[in-house]
């Protein structure tokens, strides 16, 4: 007697996982079974592989479940469950006991010791074809047809059929409404697609002459949305990019696609420092170093050339020496440092990393199991759910998450 047949419909980290998981359950369950991975495109794992610049941020040093989830705008209140099954100290433990080595750098980020995304994919392939999964690319899904309670009937792009048991979609984020089009036509709904992780354009000039500029820890908060994060800023030619506006625009995807881009933003460059002692620590430098140029006497931690236009942005002259520093100068600087205002015009997609917020709507799936809630043998994983993370390896590891509980559940 034939054991089931699985169908995983996309060739990305929750799919591998997911067929991977499955695949390896199902050989000690059920002979004859059979698990295929169907990716639409010529290459398995496109994204994995130029992920962390090519580096692949494979997760994150967060290793208690609550924190863990916290770390994700949309989807952390479902995926806590699953977290406690299966979370960053298991996805080492996986890639480990197949010989992959991961390193935490500074930041929690964590990377193989190679640098190189090509060992992540290498260990995938190959456990994928260790455990039997049958993996076809160009195929990707155009049309799936319930079949009573028995399965799928599935249509491929190039007009192949094929029956099978259980279906997972993987297909990756809702860019846009038609990419999760498979899932409503068997029932579900799907909360519009909207960008996360993008950059912020800012047409200042004096900001723009900044471009390369770095900041270590800069403080960035929307006022009007009582949004606020810390981290390092990265001034371009466009606008700030960087840790910090990455999680800023996570958390405001919705409320800053609702108005289109164009908002005020706030930045504290001097966050360890209150008001109080940023001006005690202008007033000491009136005292111990006069006859120097303001212009010439950055603080601690901030770029020279960041300093300087932050300095003439407060209206102080060029030539002015810390002697000459009058206290409604002061105050004006002290603004400066801590209350930075920009308007914010538009936005740029951040290209490492691809995401979305949206989806395939969450109270429609267990996530005890990622089957759907609405049609029994269809199961869920990865980015095609309303779920997506901050970066730093956030979001590979709510892929490999949900793509283990899926494969498992499967399996069984």
């Amino acid at each position: 007697m034939s054991g089931p047949c699985i169908v995983v419909a996309g060739g990305g980290a929750a799919g591998f996982f997911a067929a991977i998981t499955c695949a390896e359950g199902l050989r000690s369950r059920s002979a004859g079974s059979r698990v295929i991975l169907l990716e639409k495109g010529p290459q398995f794992l496109a994204k994995v592989r130029i992920s962390g610049g090519g580096r692949c941020n494979v997760t994150h040093a967060c290793f208690e479940a609550r924190e863990l989830a916290s770390h994700y705008p949309r989807g952390g209140g479902a995926l806590l469950g699953a977290f406690r099954a299966f979370q960053p100290a298991d996805t080492v433990a996986w890639f480990e006991a197949r010989g992959i080595r991961l390193k935490t750098e500074a930041d929690g980020r964590m990377f193989p010791v190679t640098d190189s995304s090509a060992t992540i994919i290498d260990c995938l392939l190959g456990a994928a074809e260790r455990a039997g999964v049958e993996c076809v690319a160009n195929r990707g899904l155009d049309r799936v047809v319930r079949r009573g309670n028995n399965g799928f009937e599935l249509t491929l792009i190039n007009g192949e059929t094929l029956p099978c048991d259980r279906l997972l979609l993987a297909t990756g984020g809702c860019r846009a409404a038609s990419a999760g089009q498979l899932a409503v036509s068997l029932g579900h709904t799907l909360e519009p697609p909207v960008p996360s992780l993008f950059t912020f354009h800012i047409h200042t000039p004096w900001l723009s002459d900044l471009a390369g500029v770095s900041v270590p820890s800069a403080e960035v908060s929307a006022p009007g949305f009582g949004l606020r994060e810390r981290g390092a800023l990265l001034v371009t030619h466009w606008g700030l990019s960087g840790p910090a506006i990455l999680r800023l625009s996570a958390w405001g995807a919705r409320a800053f696609h609702g108005v289109n881009y164009q908002f005020p933003l706030r930045i504290n460059w001097a966050p360890r420092l209150s008001a109080e002692r940023l001006a005690a620590e202008l007033a000491s430098r009136r005292k111990s170093q006069p006859a120097k140029l303001i212009c010439n006497s950055p603080l601690p931690a901030l770029p020279a050339r960041l300093w300087e236009r932050l300095v003439l942005a407060a209206g102080i002259a060029r030539d002015t020496r810390w002697a000459g520093l009058s206290r409604a100068a002061q105050h004006r600087l002290v603004q400066q440092l801590g209350r930075t205002g920009l308007p914010v015009t538009g936005k740029s997609l951040n290209q490492d990393e691809f995401v979305t917020c949206g989806g395939v709507r969450l109270g429609e799936v267990n996530f005890k199991t990622m089957e759907s809630r609405l049609c029994p043998g269809l199961y869920f994983a990865g980015e095609l759910l309303d779920i997506d993370g901050l970066t730093g390896g956030f979001n590979f590891q709510g892929a490999w998450t949900t793509g283990w509980t899926a494969g498992r559940s499967m399996a069984s």
